[in-house]
């Protein structure tokens, strides 16, 4: 179950998940934390399951119905197990966008077309690093 944590972005277990998807940098994830508390319109989400934290997702509504995707990150004894797109689909049931967008890296852009994303590159960045723009098109409901 997905519940808010925005409030709670310096906790120790919100923040270490964050920091996960972020850089792996002190500076990076400071930055992470200020933005869920500095930005009004961003939520972050954690999934809790039988009382454990196991993944964070946080979002920024956009114009047209357009949902962007800031963070992601699953514990990492979690991974491979569905979590990060549960957290997808349940916040897709949620929110009910008509897109879906995440600027990604080499690291994580399998992950995203997995669920049905389509990528295109945006070149290398001047960390020296490619990056990605991932787009999810929900269906029209009949």
């Amino acid at each position: 179950m997905l519940q808010s944590v925005k409030e709670q972005a310096r906790d120790p277990r919100v923040a270490a998940l964050l920091e996960l998807s972020v850089f792996p940098d002190p500076e990076h994830a400071e930055r992470a934390i200020a933005f869920y508390e500095q930005e009004k319109d961003a939520e972050l989400l954690a999934y809790i399951e039988k009382g454990e934290m196991l993944g964070i997702i946080g979002f920024r509504p956009g114009s047209d119905n357009e949902l962007t995707i800031t963070h992601l990150a699953v514990d990492p004894g979690s991974r491979g197990l569905g979590y990060g797109r549960g957290m997808l689909l349940e916040l897709m049931v949620r929110e009910r966008p008509e897109r879906v967008v995440v600027e990604t890296d080499e690291e994580a852009v399998d992950f995203y077309r997995s669920v049905g994303f389509s990528v295109m590159s945006l070149g290398i960045s001047a960390s020296g690093l490619e990056r990605f723009r991932c787009l999810y098109e929900t269906e029209d409901e009949e």
